[in-house]
């Protein structure tokens, strides 16, 4: 009952990619055997009942192949002008996307789905054009032949015996919301042809005589009903889970394609695809590098790159390892991902090579153990032996290394020509493996093996008796021959090994050392600017060529942050930007080498974490003739990873001081209001009791209580305008705005000055104050260390008891002089000496104490910005000592102003 229920709960995933689904458009494929069926005709019949029903239609691209019954359809319906576009002195109409996005109309009719865009264009292919229109919420309707699913290509060709180039991946078909299939018979679509309304007369014939022959298209036919019928189960089986209908649901099956740089490897691809979608299985597509058969030139490597493409585009899970042993590695990681069904590829190589190498095919039967393996045919395509993989001999510079190799047999036989009175016919043997292994370190191991063969010959010619021929009086030396032969091949073999295995180990050494050195040099970045130079830097000098980081600015315009080298190239001009502007808007790879915008100067990548698209990456080759291999677009794409992880650290890093920095100001604000609300309302309740009284009661109050009324408004008045000076003094300070009116000054006056200020708070306060004779002159401002001072003893005043002597001791210490303010009151606790400096902070007191706990908070901002320090510490015998010091780094003149005196009455 357990397992029941748990087979009627619908599944998270299936949830999650429906409510993903609902900003996507809809797309709807109309599907038909071959051309000619009526797919067009179709698709403009539910248009126009779609218009019918109110919905806003725009026609993007039809082709109606000048047939009247589908221009009639047509009429009714708006259509966005086609684009021109001029390639190779001719004029081409495309459609045009961007006025498409622009109208945003909800349906947009867009035909022949699996058409290849004019060179120009933003995408290569139209079904990309169909996926930016459903990823900007676009419905589309468009149509398709059967005969252009990417799966089902190597079929068609073995059908037909054309190979289809314009291709369309599964997944689109997939993906569709709805697939209509648009069937007539045969005999009819035949019948159509030789009325003309398929193709023009001339075309027609043709057609008839090779693709639209009747068994062709029984079987096209079979091919579409089949894959329409696998949709709608794939559906029935979609809906049965989503919403928990119980039903006999199939064991996970996973296949795995055995991947290599052949172009035979694409059939084997193809195969895959279709077991996977068939056994609607999770597949992956592996391919294994040895140091004995690595990809021999710069066409296998672009040919390894296009399989392992194709794959992806199918779906695949791509993995690339590297392995001495290419099957065992192959079943190791068959076993670790639960495979169960390994698709390779028959070898095409002769069978001596086999005998030679060992065959794959058989290793990985021999041990499959449970694993099922399906081997393709080797038979290749109609059209494959003319693609560029495909290795061929050329004289030219392909042939210079075996030229290389009978060059060094030929310098090491006049050596021995010349030792030949000193050496024995052993040491001269030996002599002609230094070639061999000079071949396979340098030259490879085709040339090895030459120089293998040709030294044989030329010891057995030049120093084997009878010597300038071929012929052996000895029979001996044949065994001699052959050892060497065997001992020469099998060293240059292991040469070559280990020299690949070299390359190998220093690229992979290359790859981390490049991926560790971003890593600390973005780990040791404080600031944006300084991680976007380390990432440029590295990248640019990893490919050899320029990189760039394009990032948003405030108005949301992307703009270019960090280059390498500095400043931007002149490459970077306006459709350039606009390639990394659509990019950073898609999350998509694109520019040069992809799909997309292919005609860039440059190759962009998206910089992204949880589908936030933080930043664009630019590259450009210092040679724009060369491609980045899969190796290097695997290290680009770690390093966008890692830039991406990275730019947001910092980010994340800004919005929490941002976060800190509000709690703060929250937290101050609400202690400003606590702490204003009552010492605004304490003295203002004073004075407006006192001037009620003295306006009530004017004849009532004698001289002597109108007097302390008075001094009742005065006191009030004098403690609201010291609050408020507390707090404009604060703003300055945090703002930056405060600034230092430094003279010679006389410590003792400013004391004087400050006593005076305080005279009526100190005057039932016994005060003991200490100023040595000969105290130098301080720079300061007078009237902020005045202020210091004031603060200082009020703090002294409040906080311990009425009539408690307060003393005031002035001391010289090295290079500074230090006032120190002492009070009997309460010690303060060691954990919150520091606090007491803090705004807002006030100590709990058993006494009620007014302030705004913002005085010794200015204190330290005056004294800091004069260059000392201020500081609290116990009393001996109990109360607390606030000392600020001030520095004497300069020597005061030898006359100096004494304009103070003169001016504390003013004070």
């Amino acid at each position: 009952m357990e397992r029941e229920n748990e087979a009627r709960r619908p599944d998270p995933d299936d949830l999650l990619a429906e409510v993903k689904a609902e900003n996507r458009g809809r797309l709807t494929i109309f599907l038909g055997a071959a051309a000619g069926v009526g797919k067009t005709y179709a698709m403009l019949e539910a248009a126009h009942e779609r218009q019918a029903d109110g919905v806003d239609v725009v026609i993007g691209w039809v082709e109606t192949h000048g047939r009247q019954e589908t221009e009639a359809l047509v009429k009714g319906l708006p259509i966005i002008p086609s684009r021109e576009l001029v390639y190779r002195d001719k004029v081409f109409r495309e459609l045009d996307l961007d006025a498409l996005l622009q109208r945003r109309p909800q349906l947009a009719l867009v035909d022949e789905l699996a058409h290849t865009n004019v060179p120009g264009s933003r995408h290569i292919r139209r079904y990309q054009d169909v996926e930016e229109l459903l990823a900007a919420g676009i419905n589309v309707y468009t149509t398709l032949n059967i005969q252009h699913v990417e799966s089902l290509n190597d079929i068609i060709a073995q059908i037909t015996g054309i190979r289809v180039q314009e291709t369309v991946p599964d997944r689109l078909l997939e993906e569709a919301d709805q697939v209509q299939l648009i069937d007539i018979p045969p005999e009819e679509l035949i019948e159509r042809l030789k009325e003309g309304k398929v193709y023009v007369p001339p075309q027609a014939e043709r057609a008839l005589q090779k693709f639209f022959r009747p068994g062709n298209l029984n079987a096209l036919r079979e091919m579409a009903l089949r894959y329409t019928a696998m949709r709608v189960e794939g559906q029935l089986d979609h809906y049965m889970r989503l919403h928990g209908i119980a039903g006999p649901w199939p064991a996970g099956e996973r296949v795995m394609a055995c991947v290599s740089p052949s172009p035979f490897s694409a059939q084997v691809i193809r195969t895959a695809r279709r077991m996977a979608a068939g056994l609607k299985a999770e597949w992956l597509a592996v391919y294994v590098e040895t140091p004995g058969c690595p990809p021999a030139d710069e066409a296998e490597r672009d040919q390894l790159a296009r399989n392992l493409h194709l794959a992806e585009e199918l779906g695949a899970e791509v993995v690339s390892l590297s392995s001495d042993d290419a099957a065992e590695e192959l079943l190791a990681l068959a076993r670790r991902k639960n495979v169960t069904q390994i698709v390779i590829g028959k070898p095409l190589h002769p069978r001596w090579q086999e005998m030679w190498r060992g065959a794959l095919v058989d290793k990985i039967i021999r041990n499959s153990e449970g694993i099922s393996v399906h081997i393709i045919p080797g038979k290749t395509g109609p059209r494959q032996e003319q693609r560029p993989a495909a290795r061929h001999y050329q004289p030219g510079p392909a042939s210079w290394p075996y030229a290389g190799a009978v060059a060094a047999v030929m310098m090491v036989t006049v050596l021995n020509k010349i030792l030949q009175p000193f050496f024995d016919l052993t040491n001269i043997a030996l002599l002609y493996l230094l070639p061999v292994l000079f071949s396979a370190v340098g030259l490879g191991r085709g040339p090895s093996i030459l120089t293998s063969v040709l030294g044989v010959l030329a010891f057995d010619f030049f120093f084997v008796p009878p010597v300038l021929s071929f012929t052996v009086f000895d029979l001996r030396y044949l065994l001699s021959f052959g050892v060497f032969l065997v001992v020469a091949v099998i060293t240059g073999t292991l040469a070559t090994r280990l020299k690949t295995q070299a390359e190998n180990a220093r690229r992979r050494e290359t790859r981390t050392a490049a991926l560790y050195a971003l890593s600390r040099k973005m780990a040791a970045a404080a600031d944006m600017e300084g991680l976007l130079k380390a990432v440029v830097e590295t990248v640019a000098e990893t490919i050899d060529g320029e990189a760039v980081i394009f990032m948003p600015d405030a108005a949301g315009g992307l703009v270019v942050r960090a280059t390498s080298p500095s400043p931007p190239a002149k490459w970077l001009d306006n459709n350039e930007c606009a390639v990394a502007r659509w990019v950073f808007t898609h999350g998509q790879f694109a520019g040069r080498g992809t799909d997309t915008l292919a005609g860039a100067e440059g190759l962009y990548l998206p910089l992204r974490t949880d589908n936030n698209n933080l930043a664009v990456l630019g590259v450009k080759l210092k040679y724009p003739e060369r491609r980045l291999g899969p190796e290097q677009r695997r290290l680009l794409e770690a390093f966008a990873n890692l830039a991406a992880l990275a730019i947001l650290r910092l980010q994340l890093a800004v919005e929490a001081q941002q976060a800190r920095c509000l709690a703060a100001s929250e937290k101050l604000r609400t202690a400003l209001f606590n702490s204003i609300s009552h010492d605004l309302r304490t003295p203002l309740a004073s004075i407006t009791a006192a001037v009620t009284g003295l306006l009530e009661g004017e004849e009532v109050y004698h001289p002597e209580a109108r007097q302390a009324l008075l001094q009742t408004i005065k006191e009030g008045a004098r403690r609201l305008n010291r609050l408020v000076g507390n707090l404009l003094d604060m703003a300055r300070l945090e703002s930056g705005m405060i600034q230092l009116k430094q003279e010679w000054c006389d410590l003792e006056d400013i004391i004087g000055v400050a006593l005076g200020q305080l005279r009526e708070t100190l005057q039932d306060r016994p005060l003991e104050i200490n100023i040595p004779p000969e105290l130098p002159l301080v720079k300061v401002d007078f009237t902020l260390i005045e202020q210091v001072l004031v603060n200082l003893l009020e703090n002294a005043v409040k906080y311990s008891p009425p009539g408690s002597k307060i003393d005031i001791e002035v001391r010289r210490e090295g290079k500074e002089l230090q006032v120190a303010i002492a009070d009997r009151g309460a010690s303060i606790p060691e954990g919150e000496r520091e606090r007491v400096f803090e705004k807002f902070y006030r100590l709990q007191s058993p006494r009620h104490v007014s302030g705004t706990g913002l005085g010794l908070s200015i204190c330290k901002g005056i004294i800091e910005a004069h260059g000392g320090r201020i500081w609290a510490e116990p009393r001996p015998g109990g109360g607390n000592v606030f000392t600020f010091s001030l520095p004497l780094d300069e020597q005061p003149p030898e006359q100096v102003p004494s304009a103070r005196g003169g001016e504390e009455g003013d004070r």
